[in-house]
């Protein structure tokens, strides 16, 4: 079987990997969700947001490119420890993501309320005392930590032999690193940032790399060959598949913040120029502009006052600049790197080299 674009594809393989990292993250929460009844009946709630939040949607692609990376390097199909590994990932996600929520201030993801707004209504529904957005904020905060301490419970408990789990926990550890600085730099080039600098467009590659390029593809596939004993050949020819295709993800991802249709992406449209993201799309589309543009798109950008009329106004500045063509570009740039580093990669015999042309398609071929 073939995709539109003439990349063989394997829905099957790729399907049978979410089920099972779906089916271990279900029975991971039953056992959660045990622990904080016995607790308390007052975390109903939290395990209730938690089930919901991890189990309702969500691509899974950090553990299946951790699977697949595991399968590349020889590992067996049958072995689940392989998959309760790779759902640690999609805890590390989903902490990442809530807090990243409550930094964004954004009201949705994946078409349902945030988990801050989710506590927020809680508080307003329940009528209870004190500032109901200063509660929502301080339980993502709590809910997110509890994610990323149950990731490392998880993939520390995974079944794997404990060597291959104490070989794998330094990658495991620097991608968790790379994401929480990597989310740092991004909190800080809206506040300290010059658009004009020269250095920006290189401030948002060094983003895009730590809190995305790195963590979703990258890391994984290293985790998951490590943990099947795999050397450095192939830790490196991960390395070289998959920087630049998580690179191209994630400025797909950038082009569907800015012009992404809601009912595909499950944000609001335009939801980037709300947040006030200083994308490496936003970073060229300062640099395509005439001066009065670029300052007006500088001056808006998650400004706090900004209206909804005003958010078609910034995004035609952006489709005007002419960035969105040229980050159509690298794609393609980056998708011939990364294709061509896997086609030199010493895989396993086996479906993994179709796979991991497949997931690279999925990755980056969204539209918006």
């Amino acid at each position: 079987m073939r995709s539109p674009t003439g990349l063989p594809s394997h829905p099957i393989d790729a399907e049978a990997v979410r089920t099972r990292v779906n089916t271990a993250l279900a029975e991971f929460m039953d056992g959660r969700t045990a622990l904080l009844d016995g607790i308390s009946p007052q975390l109903g709630p939290v395990a209730d947001a938690l089930r919901d939040f991890l189990l309702d949607g969500g691509k899974r692609l950090r553990p299946a490119f951790c699977y697949w990376g595991w399968r590349g390097a020889g590992g067996s199909d049958r072995d689940p420890g392989i998959t309760r590994a790779a759902a640690a990932l999609e805890l590390l996600q989903a902490s990442a993501l809530v807090h990243d929520d409550l930094m964004d201030r954004s009201d949705t993801r994946r078409g349902l309320p945030s988990v801050h707004r989710r506590f927020e209504a809680l508080h307003r529904s329940s009528g209870w005392r004190g500032d109901r957005e200063q509660y929502g904020a301080s339980a993502a905060v709590l809910l997110g930590d509890l994610l990323l301490i149950w990731c490392d419970e998880l993939f520390n408990d995974c079944g794997l032999p404990p060597q291959a789990v104490r070989a794998a926990k330094p990658g495991f550890d620097l991608m968790r690193t790379e994401v929480m600085v990597g989310q740092y730099l991004d909190v800080l080039e809206p506040v300290a940032g010059d658009s004009a600098d020269p250095d920006a467009l290189d401030r948002a590659r060094t983003v895009l790399h730590y809190k995305s390029a790195k963590y979703t593809i990258e890391r994984p596939l290293q985790v998951g060959a490590v943990l099947a004993g795999a050397g450095p050949e192939l830790v490196a020819a991960y390395a070289a598949f998959g920087l630049p295709l998580g690179e191209a993800f994630q400025l797909r991802d950038d082009l569907l913040g800015v012009f992404g249709d809601p009912a595909v992406t499950g944000k609001p449209a335009g939801d980037d120029l709300r947040e006030g993201k200083r994308t490496l799309l936003v970073a060229h589309a300062m640099r395509g502009l005439p001066a009065a543009d670029a300052r007006h798109l500088d001056e808006r950008l998650g400004a706090a006052d900004l209206t909804a009329e005003e958010v078609p106004v910034l995004r035609a500045l952006v489709e005007r600049s002419g960035a969105a063509d040229l980050v159509e570009k690298r794609i393609d740039e980056l998708m011939r790197e990364s294709l061509s580093a896997l086609d030199a990669a010493p895989l396993a015999p086996g479906p993994t080299r179709t796979v991991l042309l497949s997931l690279a398609e999925a990755a980056t071929t969204r539209k918006y």
